[in-house]
């Protein structure tokens, strides 16, 4: 299983944001750029927005960052676009044999393990800022150009 792309482009969305010398960007100009529905733009939107990351203004007035980039994580964006439910990368089955060994004992083993796992991806994300991100961005253009 992979995590949801909302996360990609809720980080696509604020890159575009954070690079954009005319100011707000309408959802049709930015998924232009994803390569997606404006619909699709307009409710991650609403989402970022949510979690106080931008705001819209109303009609064709477009999105604009309302926190530096600087300030914005990747954690950030993972959160506030809900990739996983209730805060739980991995999910076990709901109902293991109890009479078989492995069934009985593996989500208590494995549980602690995959915590760990989640908490190392989360702490990466919250070590790398937007502004980071397209700062590498930009450099990395530069050094194809």
């Amino acid at each position: 299983m992979k995590i949801s792309s909302r996360f990609t482009v809720g980080v696509h969305i604020l890159s575009l944001l954070a690079t954009s010398p005319d100011g707000p960007c309408t959802s049709e100009w930015i998924a232009g750029s994803v390569n997606t529905n404006p619909v699709i733009i307009r409710r991650l939107t609403g989402q970022l927005k949510k979690a106080g990351l931008v705001n819209v203004r109303p009609g064709t007035g477009g999105a604009y960052l309302v926190k530096d980039a600087s300030a914005i994580t990747l954690l950030d964006v993972y959160r506030a676009v809900e990739v996983v439910e209730e805060g739980q990368l991995f999910h076990f089955h709901e109902e293991p044999n109890p009479e078989c060994m492995v069934g009985a004992n593996i989500q208590a083993v494995l549980q602690l393990i995959l915590l760990r796992a989640q908490s190392a991806m989360e702490q990466i994300l919250a070590d790398v800022t937007l502004k980071e991100l397209v700062t590498t961005m930009i450099e990395s253009k530069s050094t194809r150009s």
